[in-house]
């Protein structure tokens, strides 16, 4: 009996097959390092032995993830010849396990400045600069084609993968259907790899589907669903491969800040001081914010930079226009530089949810062209 005709059976009759696996690299003490390819499993020639998979086994969870990519159109073949190979990858759920999130006291916000330090540093500023220097030619291009500052998609590259240095080396489709078997996440993380076996379908070879343990891929370090949706061919070749080309990559970034509502034109933001005596309350948000709740918690509602003045919010250098909208953060405290962030800004957020990573983005783009 082949693989494809088990998969139809009902949850009762769940039945599975011993599959080759790999031995486990030896792994970095950092898990940020890149890790080791991960050899493929080969298929055996041989018919597969069959048993009764446990209920609750990795082996009777890929039976759900084929359903879900066959009612996703994935063809027959593509779910064949990944899902009956898939194996659990430890690694990858621990490191997402380990994120950081939850903390003991919900109202406590640390301070930007020692991350600051770290990721908005003067090597960083520089090899941004000398790829602004290097690239200008096809980023003003980018630049003009989509409305996003060539020192803002940079700035995204940098952070994502060093420029270009780190793209990541774990299996995405293991890595994705591990971390939807371990539950915490499971619609997106079955989403994504639903997205993956299209990309597959579409011709995408495997060998490219590698990135970071949560999935992330290529130059922008995009998720497979946004592989689909916003990728663009930025060097006019024909094809949109943003693992091997760094301008199909930039394009792409600059994409994703237009799809996510950049405005043209429009600064991300500009640090100000704030008067001692400033009434915070009045300007506290009227709702909660039903996207990223805690990240947005730390702004102010939204007010026009006229208003802003008119409370004494004074910028430190350049300013916003008078009828452009931003809300007010203080990362450090009252007593430190605090920041108008407009809706380009809200755009960084959209690619990551995290004020310390789109504040980072946005000084480290700064830092690019010499502000």
């Amino acid at each position: 009996m082949s693989w494809r005709e088990l998969l139809p059976l009902p949850r009762i009759a769940l039945l599975a097959a011993l599959f080759a696996s790999t031995t486990a690299s030896a792994q970095s003490s950092d898990p940020l390092a890149p890790l080791p390819p991960v050899p493929q499993a080969v298929a055996p020639v041989m018919p597969v032995q069959v048993y009764r998979a446990a209920p609750n086994s990795f082996e009777a969870y890929k039976l759900t993830l084929a359903a879900r990519a066959r009612a996703a159109g994935v063809r027959e073949a593509t779910i064949a010849s990944v899902i009956p190979y898939l194996t659990v990858d430890s690694l990858a759920i621990r490191l997402d396990r380990g994120q950081p999130g939850n903390i003991a006291n919900p109202n406590y916000t640390p301070p930007f400045a020692p991350y600051r330090r770290i990721h908005v540093t003067p090597e960083l500023i520089r090899r941004g600069q000398a790829n602004y220097s290097a690239l200008w030619p096809y980023l003003s291009r980018i630049e003009r084609q989509y409305g996003v500052p060539a020192s803002v998609i940079l700035a995204i590259w940098g952070k994502e993968t060093s420029y270009g240095r780190v793209k990541g080396t774990f299996d995405v489709l293991r890595s994705l259907a591990s971390l939807a078997y371990e539950g915490r996440r499971r619609t997106l993380f079955e989403g994504e790899f639903v997205a993956a076996m299209k990309l597959l379908d579409q011709g995408v070879p495997r060998s490219r589907l590698r990135g970071s343990y949560a999935g992330a891929m290529g130059h922008p370090q995009f998720m497979p669903t946004n592989v689909l949706k916003l990728r663009v061919d930025g060097d006019g070749d024909g094809n949109r491969d943003i693992w091997g080309s760094q301008l199909d990559g930039l394009a792409s970034i600059a994409n994703y800040l237009r799809d996510a509502g950049w405005r043209a034109g429009m600064l991300w933001g500009v640090p100000v001081r704030v008067p001692p005596g400033f009434d915070r309350a009045s300007v506290r948000p009227l709702a909660p914010s039903f996207e990223c709740p805690r990240v947005h918690a730390r702004h102010s509602r939204p007010l026009t930079m006229r208003e802003w003045r008119a409370r004494g919010i004074a910028p430190l250098d350049r300013a916003l226009r008078e009828d452009d909208r931003a809300t007010l953060m203080e990362p450090d405290g009252p007593t430190q530089t605090a920041y108008l962030l407009t809706d380009n800004y809200r755009a960084i957020l959209d690619y990551n949810c995290s004020n310390f990573y789109a504040l980072s983005v946005a000084l480290l783009a700064d830092g690019i062209i010499g502000r």
